[in-house]
């Protein structure tokens, strides 16, 4: 039987992989894609995005449908305990997928990823079309990755410790060490000479043969990601990245808390999240909202000090109407987090 050709796209948090992958998803044409979803943190919020793109992604945590969902745990930390037996099943089905793609957490390494696939149990029944890594233009334009790991610790952590690791650039340099195709995501937030900047940038860290297409949305083609017939297992391990020589790694340096708030007001919680962050060393926030009276979900997401939100669809009959969300940073306590922000949102 065939191999299922399996696309992995990674980037740093909220450099837009999933809304490319919706894209992706509502423009299939025909194609049958089944998609595994890894989210770093307690509740699968990317995974809930998905399953609002009306291409049957409705299973409600089943893995035998189109919708994988792997929580709690970065691939290529549990690639052995959740990703091989997934794969597994989905073999069980190739006759019925014509194409894989696969969403990593932010916070994933994507060569270990790869490399599974050199597993026997996986080699025969899957290659790895192409890494797709997507990139954060504007974050790039401002800064966010040196070439200096120190002076990243210094900007991003505010930490005059010139030893302390800097886990983050050194991520988004593997990232891009181990990419097929660079998309440059968010450009319509640049001019021109900062595109080129962040451009140059990115062509310094990626492999010469690399292609770098610009973005808005994550608005691609589907052809333009799909079918690039790489057989990435084949050739990742002349990649060199910064985490060849570990054993093993962890993600120590992040941590991730899920809170349940009680929100009376959109723009009174995106002031008040942004007062979190620049009190707090927060990356990422994202999560779903209730507000009294709105028949539809609004969906809050943030890249450090920049948020976003927007109503994605009506609140299912019989569905909990709940605020939570997920922080994901370094040294935070959900327990101070819950109160001030609650305090905020509370006061007035």
């Amino acid at each position: 039987m065939h191999k299922i050709p399996a696309t992995i796209v990674t980037g740093f948090l909220g450099a837009g992989k999933t809304t490319l992958l919706r894209h992706l998803l509502t423009h299939a044409g025909g194609r049958r894609i089944a998609v595994i979803v890894n989210e770093f943190g307690a509740l699968g919020i990317d995974g809930e995005l998905l399953r609002g793109c009306g291409i049957g992604c409705d299973d409600e945590g089943r893995d035998d449908g189109n919708l994988v969902e792997l929580a709690n745990g970065c691939l290529c930390c549990t690639v052995q305990e959740e990703f091989a037996p997934v794969m597994e099943r989905l073999a069980e089905r190739r006759d019925r997928i014509d194409h894989l793609v696969i969403e990593t957490s932010g916070l994933a390494l994507p060569k270990p990823l790869v490399q599974a696939f050199q597993w026997p149990t996986l080699r025969h029944a899957f290659t790895v079309d192409a890494v797709v890594t997507v990139v954060d233009a504007p974050a790039v334009a401002e800064g966010r990755f040196a070439d200096d790991p120190q002076a990243v610790d210094l900007q991003r952590r505010a930490d005059d410790n010139l030893d302390h690791e800097s886990p983050l650039a050194e991520l988004f340099a593997d990232q891009l060490a181990t990419a097929d195709l660079v998309v440059l995501n968010k450009t319509d937030a640049l001019d021109a000479a900062a595109l080129a900047t962040v451009e140059a940038q990115v062509r310094a860290g990626a492999p010469a043969a690399v292609k770098l297409l610009a973005a808005q949305h994550g608005r691609l083609a589907p052809d333009v990601l799909l079918g690039l017939g790489r057989a990435v297992e084949d050739s990742i391990d002349a990649r060199r990245t910064h985490h060849d020589e570990e054993e093993d790694h962890d993600h120590d340096e992040f941590d991730s808390v899920a809170l349940t708030l009680e929100v009376t007001d959109r723009e009174r919680l995106l002031q008040a999240l942004a007062a979190l962050v620049a009190r707090h060393e927060i990356y990422r926030a994202k999560g779903f909202v209730a507000l009294p009276g709105a028949a539809m979900r609004l969906v809050v997401q943030g890249v450090g000090a920049r948020l976003d939100s927007h109503f994605d669809r009506a609140w299912r009959p019989g569905e909990a109407r709940v605020s939570r969300l997920v922080l994901i940073g370094a040294e935070l306590d959900a327990a101070v987090l819950q109160r001030e922000l609650q305090q905020t949102l509370s006061a007035g």
